[in-house]
């Protein structure tokens, strides 16, 4: 929608209120919402929010201001509007792109202003004039969940009535079907036992604007699930994991269930990842797409891997960014941690699918990141390294058509990982982010406080607090 369609569909609809959503730094939505009367009442637009503005404390978000220059001012983006799909009261959604309001420039640590910038850094190189992106998230949906950290204690503690830890306890009566571990891919219910509260998610996302293509339960017990919406451009699709997440954790709660994108919330089970699958296109056609080419793909393609590969270590940083990531970046749980590609393998960290060999749906798919990623940021960071790899035309070697998991030593001795860790990732950041500044599209200031936040607020947090596996090691030494 325009400005001026928006007025009046907030007329025609009956909208009460009108929530601005923004993104933080580390990748959470941000909202406040004003009357519906602050939007209809203006009717000269030059004079309006779409144009002016509204003011709002940035020193009080992740990653942004100091508090000496905390003012920022909220646009909206009419585009974004859409009733919202969890509020009682009729309420417009509508995200906001931010700006400073001295300069009157797009805000840098904006992450949305990142992804835009990345869209038209692909333009202008000549390379492709758009993008298509199409994430799989995958999250857990649990019965209870109690978790604290105090000077003198710390624990977690997560249910599921679906947990295979439960097929001995009193439920009064008990019915069993607890999907065991690591065999919770596609089982009918009443092993899935959350068909219908994931259709009703389903079903809420197409009416926001979220086209889906499949729902199901995922690998692991206790409520793992996977829901995959229609591959789209950076920009929208970034915002729509937003809005997905949004929709996800409120349908759960209106249930008393509660849902975590978090990547590996369980020991001895699977984690969650958000394997993302990318593509470039140039006047309409697929440029990632050969015949003749290996599995189909084109020159352009395996350089774009190359990029990946080689700049894998620093694009953890954005696509991994926590440290729970590294939990499931472990071998032995499906876990994408060789860097080689390999059609239909799933071992490896780019996967080439091979369902059709229609050339719109030829696409490459990366494997490592995980939802706890700001989608805005890791998306642009990979296309910059794809980017990077076809510009510079980085060979990804040969394939690797192999269980990654079971090479030889040897073999598994010419295989670059993943990092081990989140340290490790954000020190290969340090170094390598050269390819990220190009067209000013990452720039050194929100490259330094993801830095010096993610050190600070989480690395050294986890770091200086006592793990409760540290008691049963050492507790009697």
């Amino acid at each position: 929608m325009k400005a001026e369609e928006v007025l009046k569909f907030v007329r025609e609809k009956g909208i009460k209120i009108v929530d601005l959503k923004f993104n933080d730094l580390p990748g959470l939505w941000q909202h406040f919402s004003i009357p519906a009367s602050e939007l209809t009442e203006m009717d000269d637009l030059t004079n309006s929010i779409f144009k002016q503005g509204i003011g709002f404390d940035g020193s009080s978000i992740r990653g942004f201001q100091k508090i000496q220059e905390s003012d920022m001012i909220l646009i909206p983006d009419p585009e974004t509007a859409v009733i919202d799909p969890v509020c009682e009261v009729p309420t417009l959604s509508m995200l906001c792109n931010i700006y400073d309001p001295i300069t009157k420039k797009a805000y840098t640590r904006d992450p949305r202003n990142v992804a835009k910038k990345a869209a038209d850094y692909l333009r202008g190189t000549g390379i492709a004039d758009k993008s298509y992106w199409g994430p799989e998230l995958e999250f857990f949906i649990f019965d209870n969940i109690r978790f604290d950290q105090t000077e003198n204690s710390g624990y977690y503690f997560v249910d599921s009535i679906e947990g295979e830890w439960n097929s001995g306890r009193e439920e009064n009566p008990n019915l069993g079907y607890k999907p065991r571990y690591k065999e919770g891919y596609f089982p009918v219910p009443p092993h899935d036992s959350l068909q219908d509260l994931r259709s009703e998610i389903v079903l809420k996302m197409i009416g926001a604007g979220i086209p889906v293509e499949v729902h199901h339960h995922e690998v692991a017990t206790a409520g793992q699930c996977e829901i995959d919406m229609k591959f789209d451009t950076l920009v929208t699709v970034a915002d729509k994991c937003l809005m997905f997440k949004y929709i996800v954790k409120n349908i759960c709660k209106k249930h008393n269930m509660v849902a975590t994108f978090m990547p590996k919330p369980l020991f001895g089970d699977n984690g969650s990842g958000m394997h993302t699958h990318q593509s470039l296109w140039k006047k309409g056609k697929n440029i990632f797409f050969d015949a003749k080419g290996y599995a189909l793909i084109s020159q352009e393609a395996k350089y774009y891997i190359g990029g990946l590969i080689r700049h894998a270590p620093a694009l953890m940083a954005f696509c991994a960014p926590t440290t729970n990531s590294y939990k499931r970046l472990v071998p032995g749980y499906e876990a994408p941690v060789n860097l080689a590609y390999s059609a239909r393998n799933r071992s490896a960290a780019i996967r080439i699918p091979v369902y059709s060999e229609n050339p719109k749906t030829k696409r490459i798919e990366f494997r490592p990141p995980d939802c706890s990623a700001n989608p805005y940021l890791a998306f642009a960071a990979m296309l910059m390294a794809g980017i990077d790899g076809i510009q510079n035309k980085i060979d990804p070697g040969k394939p690797l058509e192999k269980n990654t998991y079971h090479l030889s030593e040897e073999e598994a001795g010419r295989v670059p990982t993943v990092p081990g860790s989140l340290d490790e990732s954000l020190l290969a950041l340090e170094k390598d982010h050269k390819f990220l500044l190009e067209g000013s599209v990452f720039t050194k200031d929100v490259i330094e406080v993801w830095l010096e936040y993610k050190k600070e607020k989480e690395l050294d947090a986890v770091r200086l607090r006592p793990h409760p596996y540290e008691f049963y090691l050492y507790f009697d030494i």
